[in-house]
């Protein structure tokens, strides 16, 4: 086996901080102005200066351990061999067209020079243009795979089956399926079915894993918040979510398909209705300025009302919807006031210890692995969390629809017994929403 030169860039580290340790066999390389690049953001208090903080920490501790020996290369426990790269960026050659004074072409000339010296040299970037410019040059180029999954074979949570009338008729006799009746195989914890038959005959179930039967779904004889399940993975869902034994759901799917409303109507009801939970704390990524929000006037709560106004939307439709026309106001104002329901940015959940609370986090797939699992692992005893989002609108530059936090906890998780996830396919939003989103794709 050929032993292969990768050049990382500085986006790989910060989105994984020991990506370093996951290149098997092979010598990894860290320029300069990777260094240079990770020290200018350690002091950010976002995810990403945490993400640096950590990077320099581990090579901190390489070079104590390893009395500074990086030029040579130092071979962790894991079988990467790390290097930094020390040669000067102003022996500029004559065939790199590219500027030095950005710090990605920099990342790039490392490969460059790497390459001429006939090493089997791989540039790896988040950056889908620098791994063109590199490209471009020559050089082989590749997007960081380790915390990768496929979207396009995603897991759905849901599945149809055509079964026998006989076996309809019994489970709505008996209200359990035995799994050794129908045929199938890979069913998840907690994946729930369609079953039909021929005469036309349906019920939806949801596979139990420690019974390994096929269950009915919770009855309820009421609505949700005015709320009403307008299809059969709506119908899903809100199982899912009135269930206190599975404390983690994804639900992905397009804009309109009741993601964000179902899962705030269940909220509420939780909190408000039946006190299973203290407090509802629903949170969104704030993207487009850059993981901060310092840049609008006023407190924190009032820099938040503007990334939040999709859910206060929302809320104002479940208040109008459940208090009757003209008094959805005064219902709002019952519900803040209230002091249950905490809107916060993600960047300011690390650290907290969340007991006893239903938390939603809306946009998840503009989240990266290790920042879902920083939420997540926020959750204390009794905590349900919720995150909603559509991994084919992606606003982060460094992410895409394979490595988003929400695809990768979708197929981490499948298969716990505490996990349980829909993804929604039909638009309710509107005539006019499901026509854009079945034509505009």
């Amino acid at each position: 086996m050929v032993r292969k030169t990768f050049v990382i860039d500085t986006n790989v580290l910060l989105h994984d901080p020991l990506a370093i340790t996951k290149f098997q066999d092979n010598d990894v390389v860290i320029s300069l102005s990777v260094l240079d690049e990770l020290d200018s953001l350690k002091r950010n208090s976002d995810e990403r200066g945490k993400n640096a903080r950590d990077v320099l920490r581990y090579i901190d501790s390489l070079n104590a351990l390893h009395n500074g020996n990086f030029h040579e290369g130092i071979v962790l426990p894991q079988g990467p061999k790390v290097k930094v790269f020390f040669d000067s960026f102003f022996e500029k050659k004559k065939d790199f067209p590219l500027s030095l004074d950005k710090m990605s072409h920099r990342t790039i000339f490392i490969a460059f020079l790497l390459r001429d010296k006939s090493e089997k040299v791989i540039f790896v970037s988040k950056d889908f243009v620098s791994r063109v410019k590199a490209e471009s040059l020559g050089l082989e180029a590749e997007d960081y795979e380790n915390l990768k999954f496929s979207y396009e074979g995603i897991y759905k949570g849901i599945r149809q089956l055509q079964v026998s009338k006989k076996e309809i008729d019994l489970f709505y006799k008996d209200g359990i399926i035995p799994l050794t009746t129908i045929p199938f195989e890979n069913v998840a914890a907690n994946e729930y079915f369609i079953l039909t038959t021929p005469e036309r005959s349906s019920a939806v179930c949801k596979f139990n894993h420690k019974t390994k039967m096929l269950e009915p779904l919770i009855k309820r004889d009421k609505g949700v918040w005015g709320l009403q399940p307008l299809n059969v993975e709506q119908k899903c869902v809100l199982d899912l979510l009135f269930r206190d034994d599975i404390p983690l759901v994804t639900l992905m799917g397009p804009a309109g398909t009741g993601k964000t409303l179902l899962a705030l109507a269940c909220g509420i009801s939780r909190v408000f209705d039946e006190g299973t939970y203290s407090r509802l704390l629903v949170s969104r990524p704030i993207v487009p300025l850059g993981k901060d929000i310092g840049f609008l006037p006023g407190t924190k709560d009032e820099k938040l009302f503007h990334w939040m106004q999709p859910i206060y939307d929302n809320l104002e439709f479940l208040c109008e919807s459940s208090s009757g026309a003209g008094n959805g106001e005064a219902t709002l104002e019952w519900v803040m006031e209230s002091k249950k329901i905490e809107m916060e940015a993600v960047t300011y959940i690390r650290g907290r210890s969340l007991p006893k609370m239903y938390i939603i986090i809306d946009e998840a797939q503009n989240l990266t692995p290790h920042e879902v699992k920083t939420i997540i692992s926020r959750a204390g005893k009794g905590t349900k969390v919720v995150l909603t989002g559509d991994p084919t609108q992606i606003d982060n530059p460094y992410l895409d629809k394979d490595s988003n936090g929400l695809t990768y906890t979708v197929n981490k998780f499948r298969d716990q017994p505490l996990f349980g996830h829909v993804f929604l396919d039909k638009t309710e939003r509107s005539e006019l929403a499901a026509v854009a989103a079945d034509i505009m794709n």
